[in-house]
């Protein structure tokens, strides 16, 4: 670790955003690094910047973040963590604001699509910026009654603005997954406990490739949890894979699902193997519940 990076965790937002306190929580001993973009973040740590960043991938109800899963294999980092944070979105106002006052509501596109019950009832109209902290901060410099931001919690406290009214995204169960990144790969020893295999693809141009390269998964039993595809190079014809899988590359069945996969790829590759967050129990005992 150089001198640079010490101590240091970079993510995208400003002071107070989520992706500041899911940094916070996970990783308190580093001291939080705000980048204005996601290559922002992930340059940080490849140019020795940053120690971590800590990335938002993926929403339970706005679904994937977006360009993240383009970034991710072309940055050179490596997935070492996961972190779920259950995501509380407050209605921030300016001192002396009410409900009855808000024409305009501001925030990150993610943020307003959790939170669409609100912005319908009170008839506002939604307004993109760049990231939730960076709207309360806009909202502080307008002073403006009628303009509203959805932010966090530790936003509005760093403002010193009201919440107008808290936690309102649309479902309780609103929550985020963050991935954990660093220049160098640092996976997890297989122990006893969950692990998460995450990894990109391109499959041969053969007939059936994405049917034969799944096969090796489903009948060596291992749970393919996330299968995403996107283009890749501007081209209808290139597409590549992002997936997640439960186990670990040194358990058999997954050395055998993998092998499989590798002969029907034209690339793949190991993003990181990493241990489950806890949450991930939570929500299968939710599910069979």
């Amino acid at each position: 670790m150089s001198a640079l990076s010490a101590g240091k965790i970079a993510f995208q937002g400003e002071l107070g955003a989520n992706s500041h306190a899911a940094a916070k929580a996970a990783c308190p001993d580093l001291e939080p690094l705000p980048c204005q973009t996601f290559e922002d973040a992930f340059a940080a740590v490849a140019s020795g910047k940053a120690e971590r960043a800590m990335i938002a991938i993926e929403n339970t109800l706005a679904g994937r973040v977006g360009d993240v899963h383009h970034l991710l294999p072309e940055a050179g980092l490596y997935i070492v963590g996961e972190y779920f944070a259950p995501i509380h979105h407050q209605l921030v106002g300016v001192k002396g604001a009410a409900l009855a006052d808000i024409r305009k509501i501001r925030s990150h596109p993610m943020a307003l699509g959790q939170c669409r019950k609100i912005i319908r009832e009170l008839g506002a109209e939604a307004v993109k910026t760049a990231d939730t902290a960076g709207a309360v901060r806009e909202i502080a410099e307008l002073g403006d009654k009628s303009v509203a931001a959805l932010g966090s919690t530790l936003a509005a406290s760093f403002y010193d603005l009201p919440i107008l009214r808290a936690d309102v995204e649309d479902e309780p169960h609103n929550a985020t997954r963050f991935v954990i990144l660093s220049a160098t790969p640092d996976d997890a020893d297989l122990e006893d406990g969950k692990y998460i295999t995450s990894f990109v693809f391109q499959v041969r141009n053969i007939p059936a490739a994405l049917y034969k390269a799944m096969g090796g998964f489903a009948t060596n039993g291992v749970n393919m949890t996330k299968l995403e595809s996107y283009q890749v190079g501007g081209s209808f014809h290139a597409t590549q894979f992002y997936a997640d899988i439960e186990g670990h590359p040194n358990e058999r069945n997954v050395q055998l699902a993998l092998q499989e996969l590798k002969f029907f790829s034209a690339e793949l590759k190991i993003l990181g193997v990493y241990k489950a967050h806890p949450y991930r129990n939570l929500e299968s005992s939710a599910t069979a519940g």
